[in-house]
């Protein structure tokens, strides 16, 4: 079924954290590494991504245990699956196919999922595209401001590639997510708007999802949230939303405004609170689902889910909380 006509009728909820679930396996370098890297000359422990080539029942069994929690999204786990972000550890010759071994693990899991629970109808893959670890408007040298690391034509490079990975492999949506700096998501947009135009086929749906760093409301480059809508609409998206850096509480105001704002759906996954000093998150599944069930009861959402720290109880918790409650309509867009 087309997810647009599914938005129209309730509430999508999207996954919670793969690194926080990652984490629980409690993985050693040989684990990441898998037979096939067991010689690679860097240490590739932390490199989340190739876990779908080296252990993809793993990736897949954190899809399944968030489908089986009520996620009607599961992102793909590339989020650093470009040759710019793989680059730290010499494994750039493989973001293409660990975009394709990323999207399979989704895929195969919905599958599954779908077998096991023919009723359910409304289950998609969405091929996550991470922010980079580059920017395109900040400069990494504080004594050249000038300076940049990397350049808009590479970027889109970048991009097309991973893009080209993920829609072989099967996804039905590209989400480009995280975004803290609005040029490096200018960028993954028309690296899309060219690979359909090269494939000549109609293009998947583009969620869109930038982070607001701090009490500001602004991103990490220093737009506003409304600068931000602003620059990306001209992509159509099927949502644009915020993810990750604030907890439920903080992230309110800022959905709130968003939700006035956009004139496509509105999506909003934040992390389990804000991290304790530890850099762990204390933010229990029934709190979360409180605050995200209290901003649909107030029409500012259509997706929800969770970002860091979340888990699948989190993600139950949510579905459950926000499943009869009716979705923010789209507004009516005056035309002159």
């Amino acid at each position: 079924m087309d997810i647009r006509e599914i938005l129209l009728r309730k509430i999508l909820v999207i996954d919670g954290a793969m690194g926080t679930m990652i984490q629980r396996h409690r993985l050693t370098e040989a684990d990441y590494r898998g037979a096939r890297f067991r010689d690679w000359h860097l240490d590739v422990k932390g490199n989340n991504d190739l876990l779908c080539i080296t252990q993809p029942d793993i990736i897949k069994g954190i899809h399944r245990k968030y489908l089986d929690a009520g996620a009607n999204i599961i992102e793909t786990n590339t989020f650093s699956s470009t040759k710019i972000a793989m680059a730290d550890y010499e494994m750039q010759s493989l973001a293409y196919e660990l975009n394709v071994a990323a999207a399979k693990c989704a895929r195969e899991a919905v599958t599954e999922y779908r077998t096991d629970n023919p009723q359910a109808d409304s289950n998609f893959v969405a091929g996550a595209i991470g922010p980079l670890n580059k920017t395109l408007s900040l400069s990494p040298d504080v004594n050249n401001p000038g300076y940049r690391a990397v350049t808009f034509t590479e970027v889109v490079a970048a991009y097309y590639e991973q893009i080209r990975g993920l829609v072989d492999g099967g996804v039905d949506i590209l989400l480009i997510e995280t975004i803290f700096d609005t040029l490096n998501a200018k960028a993954a947009i028309v690296a899309v708007n060219q690979y359909f135009r090269d494939r000549a086929q109609k293009p998947l749906p583009i969620m869109i999802s930038g982070t607001i760093t701090d009490a500001s409301g602004r991103t990490l480059s220093g737009q506003t949230l409304e600068a931000f809508y602003i620059s990306v609409m001209h992509a159509k998206p099927l949502s644009v939303g915020l993810n990750c850096a604030l907890g439920a509480a903080e992230m309110r105001s800022h959905i709130a405004e968003l939700s006035q704002i956009a004139s496509c759906f509105t999506s909003a996954y934040p992390n389990a609170g804000l991290p304790n000093a530890m850099g762990e998150y204390d933010e229990q599944p029934h709190e979360t689902a409180h605050f995200i069930e209290e901003w649909a009861k107030e029409g500012f959402v259509n997706i929800v889910g969770g970002c860091c720290g979340t888990t699948p109880d989190h993600i139950q918790h949510i579905a459950n909380a926000v499943k009869n409650i009716i979705p923010r309509p789209l507004p009516e867009v005056l035309t002159a």
